[in-house]
């Protein structure tokens, strides 16, 4: 397996200690759940002060900052200004509307939406999205949570798919799964979370290490 350009997300991080040692690591991208019903949810206040110190030591991480069905109206007043992230990441049920309405009033930060994708016919549903957001992200449908949950998307649906904008690949993530990913699916990016915890929000470093020493083997 050559060497991978595959970009990596960790996401749900909730310590500055843990994101400085991802980023170390050689993460492109850091989430921070903002969904209040997230065991893995951080307070704006903590937020803040993680992705700023993000900026200091590694600004050219994404900061992501990951919401759910949040009011629109919410979304547009939190972000306006000069926000600590680069990134806003929709994880819900959000519409095409809501979408261009973000676009439209926060056109400085980046854009990505989820999709929990159950069936096939469900990724059907995305191409609409593509000229309001700055890339796609696929995880798996469960029932009880939005994301987070450590179930994998069919593989089968996932072979030869293309999008206009970038694409990234949540659910169930792990390293005996990673050669399958890269060789017969190829997103252009992977989101890791709970392959790769301790408990919820909790990093085991060393796994994580693991992680990127295998994705960036020759």
């Amino acid at each position: 397996m050559p060497k991978t350009n595959t970009l990596v997300k960790i996401c749900g991080l909730m310590s500055e200690e843990q994101a400085l040692q991802v980023a170390k690591l050689g993460a492109h991208a850091i989430g921070i759940i903002s969904v209040e019903e997230s065991p893995r949810y951080v307070s704006p206040e903590i937020k803040k002060k993680i992705f700023k110190t993000l900026e200091s030591f590694y600004p050219k991480i994404h900061r992501v900052s990951v919401v759910q069905n949040s009011p629109i109206d919410l979304i547009i007043k939190n972000f306006l200004g000069n926000p600590s992230e680069t990134i806003i990441q929709l994880h819900g049920d959000e519409d095409l509307d809501y979408c261009k309405k973000i676009r439209e009033k926060i056109p400085n930060i980046g854009l990505w939406k989820a999709f929990r994708i159950k069936t096939e016919k469900d990724l059907d549903k995305i191409q609409p999205f593509e000229n309001f957001v700055d890339a796609i992200l696929l995880d798996s449908w469960n029932e009880k949570t939005y994301g987070g949950s450590g179930e994998k998307i069919n593989s089968n649906f996932l072979k030869n798919l293309q999008f206009s904008k970038p694409w990234w690949l949540a659910g169930g993530i792990s390293i005996e799964w990673i050669d399958e990913i890269l060789m017969d699916i190829k997103p252009d990016g992977l989101d890791i979370s709970s392959s790769i915890e301790i408990s919820p929000g909790l990093k085991d470093i060393k796994k994580t290490e693991e992680l990127f020493k295998f994705l960036k083997r020759d």
